[in-house]
């Protein structure tokens, strides 16, 4: 495809508009046909880097083994098998020869241990009786095309052969004028019989090969697997304590580039972190020195309209504070699921919501424990302030732990379902419009469930009529 954009854009540079607009239109109606095969190819194509890197070894040498079975098969079977023919037929001419040429005894002693004795062949002279029908031939009758051609060509006479009937044995009768000749002759002296050791030989040897090739391309392609499984945990926020670089120079290299930038981004974390919880010591500290300066003054509506301010102060500080940490240095543990489920319809029902949760499959779970209930909590306490039935379905299957979480309250538009994951964005018709709320919720949301590699989406709830939160992360 970008071949063919290439060509393209060569014509408009080199052609006039009148010859370059019809080859253009050509190229893309020859290349339809090469996309479509290039995709179908594709789809049927292994995707892991061991199941490619044998193909490109296991396919040349296929290709190989066809070229040289049929180069053999076709040349060499044939021409032996042409030769031996033509041998085993000249030897039964002259016996012919010597048959017509030479008075016999009675029974044909001298010339049948002629015959075998020094052209290894049985002969019987018959009487003149008329000859079998024709055998059915075989398929591939190379053996008797060959040894109908040259009985044709070297002795001239009515002739009968069956290479069926005896496996082991061909046998060939010759109408004389007087007699029938009667020559039984090994099957291995007629044809190449000993062709399929070649092919034997070939097909063994290639599979040792692929099998060594197997070995060492699994031990080459180990170190490649595990720095993608190295990857993926540090992306999941799960230690990776025994990863070491491993295999060849160049994958070393991405292996030793990771760890670096492993430790930066670990360095980066917890400085963020260090520098957070100073700040946060530090606000914290001068909104205690509000709310106590704000408590020795006489109660009025001036003072509780400023403890009101300094309280949602706290909040907004609170969540800030979450967003900005994520998930800070907790670690991946096993937790039990069905549990979590349990603490988030308790959630619910303090709002006062009608909730009901369901939970399916593994309970245990490796994730951040902490991290993924608060994210799970926004999304319960959302659904429960702003509708009145909570629905909590939970389900652990095939490596996914999915949980939707519906209610039926006035839901989010489609346009602005994806606006509201941003950061202080709150909705002027009161999604997530409440006094005490900062923006942050679905934020520290889906910040929490990307940190474990998943996301959430936000839907129409079929059952509830209201919104439906779909967590998915990989576990």
């Amino acid at each position: 495809m970008r071949l063919t954009r290439r060509l393209q854009a060569a014509l408009r540079r080199v052609a006039p508009p009148v010859i370059a607009a019809p080859l253009e239109r050509a190229l893309d109606i020859l290349s339809t046909p090469y996309r479509a095969l290039a995709k179908a190819l594709y789809k049927r194509s292994p995707k892991g880097l061991f199941s490619r890197t044998l193909l490109i070894i296991v396919a040349p040498i296929v290709v190989m083994q066809g070229v040289l079975g049929f180069v053999f098969m076709e040349r060499h079977y044939d021409l032996v098998t042409q030769r031996l023919s033509e041998a085993i037929v000249g030897e039964i001419a002259f016996l012919v020869d010597v048959l017509e040429t030479y008075p016999q005894e009675d029974g044909y002693v001298a010339f049948t241990d002629m015959a075998r004795d020094s052209l290894d062949l049985s002969v019987t002279v018959l009487p003149p009786d008329p000859l079998p029908p024709p055998r059915p031939k075989p398929f591939f009758g190379i053996l008797d095309l060959y040894l109908s051609e040259q009985i044709s060509q070297k002795i001239g006479r009515p002739f009968w052969i069956d290479t069926v009937g005896r496996s082991s044995f061909v046998e060939i009768r010759i109408q004389l004028d007087a007699r029938v000749l009667r020559v039984i002759a090994r099957r291995s002296q007629t044809y190449a019989s000993n062709s399929h050791i070649f092919i034997v030989w070939m097909v063994s040897t290639s599979l040792v090969l692929v099998f060594i090739a197997m070995l060492f391309l699994r031990n080459q392609t180990r170190p490649v697997e595990r720095l993608a499984t190295a990857a993926e945990s540090f992306g999941k926020g799960r230690p990776i304590d025994d990863f070491r670089p491993s295999g060849a120079h160049e994958v070393r290299r991405a292996a030793q580039a990771f760890i670096e930038m492993r430790r930066r981004i670990e360095r980066q974390i917890e400085q963020r972190t260090a520098m957070l919880a100073g700040v946060g010591h530090d606000l914290r500290t001068i909104l205690t020195r509000f709310r106590l300066q704000l408590a020795l003054l006489e109660d009025s509506e001036e003072v509780r309209a400023l403890q009101h301010d300094v309280d949602e102060m706290k909040t907004m500080l609170e969540d800030y504070l979450a967003f900005a940490r994520g998930d800070g240095d907790e670690q991946a543990q096993p937790t039990d699921m069905a549990l979590v489920i349990e603490d988030l319809e308790a959630e619910a029902e303090i709002l006062d919501a009608e909730v009901t949760s369901h939970y399916a499959g593994e309970p245990m779970v490796t994730l951040k424990p902490i991290a993924f209930k608060r994210a799970l909590t926004n999304l319960v306490t959302n659904a429960a302030r702003f509708g009145n039935r909570v629905r909590i379905n939970a389900q652990h299957q095939e490596g996914w732990l999915t949980v939707l979480i519906e209610d039926d309250g006035p839901g989010i538009p489609e346009d602005a379902r994806e606006s509201v994951f941003r950061p202080f964005h709150r909705l002027d018709s009161a999604r997530n419009q409440d006094s005490g709320g900062s923006g942050l919720g679905l934020a520290i949301a889906r910040d929490v469930v990307r940190g474990h590699g998943g996301d959430i989406v936000l839907d129409e709830s079929p059952a509830l009529g209201g919104l439906r939160a779909r967590v998915r992360i990989p576990v």
